[in-house]
């Protein structure tokens, strides 16, 4: 059996993607840190190592290549998935990471200052209280449905930004209901390393 070490640098080899040997370890440091506080804080529903490494970090590394511009503005990030696992894994990234859940922010400012990463901002603040600048690219798993991710964050987007929803089966249903305002732009399926579940990236602009 792999240890969860072995699931993640396998991984990101299957991804095709070319991680630093030092960001691989502050991946590493991440999900060890993401299990000892989570026995104190239930940061994540998940709790097996490898459900971490797959569901959480896969997943998220899942979606690197389709990252078009350089700031990501992750709402809903819980832990700090995607956007914490994409700013470690390319630095020039600069990431700002939202969540109203004061315990999940006070870790993510932990894993920042221990990782020493520059190129992450930590806001605990709810969605439509958040004071930030108009954004190029808005990323979530968080949202239920499409419907809600249009209107909750359509105000943080810049005219020409984008809003990239994490989803599992494609969600038909969900897009038929999506405002007149917003469209979607493409549907990508991702294939996450060791999971045998449907996960689409889709991209949805303004009309």
């Amino acid at each position: 059996m792999l240890t969860p070490q072995q699931l993640l640098n396998q991984g990101i080899d299957q991804l095709g993607l070319n991680i630093a040997p030092q960001a691989i370890t502050q991946l590493e440091f991440y999900m060890a840190a993401l299990q000892k506080w989570n026995a104190a804080f239930n940061l994540t529903a998940i709790r097996e190592p490898k459900d971490i490494v797959i569901k959480h970090f896969l997943d998220s590394l899942a979606v690197l290549p389709h990252i078009k511009h350089d700031t990501l503005l992750d709402v809903g990030t819980g832990a700090g998935f995607p956007a914490l696992v994409l700013a470690i894994a390319q630095p020039q990234l600069q990431v700002d990471l939202l969540d109203s859940n004061s315990k999940k922010t006070r870790f993510l400012r932990q894993m920042v200052a221990e990782l020493a990463l520059k190129n992450v901002r930590v806001h605990h603040a709810r969605v439509e209280q958040a004071n930030l600048a108009k954004q190029k690219q808005v990323i979530s798993r968080a949202f239920s449905s499409l419907v809600d991710f249009c209107q909750w964050c359509e105000h943080l987007l810049a005219e020409d930004g984008v809003l990239l929803a994490m989803k599992g089966q494609y969600p038909q249903a969900e897009i038929d209901d999506m405002p007149a305002s917003m469209r979607v732009l493409s549907s990508t399926p991702l294939k996450v390393p060791f999971l045998d579940e449907a996960r689409h990236l889709l991209v949805l602009g303004r009309t």
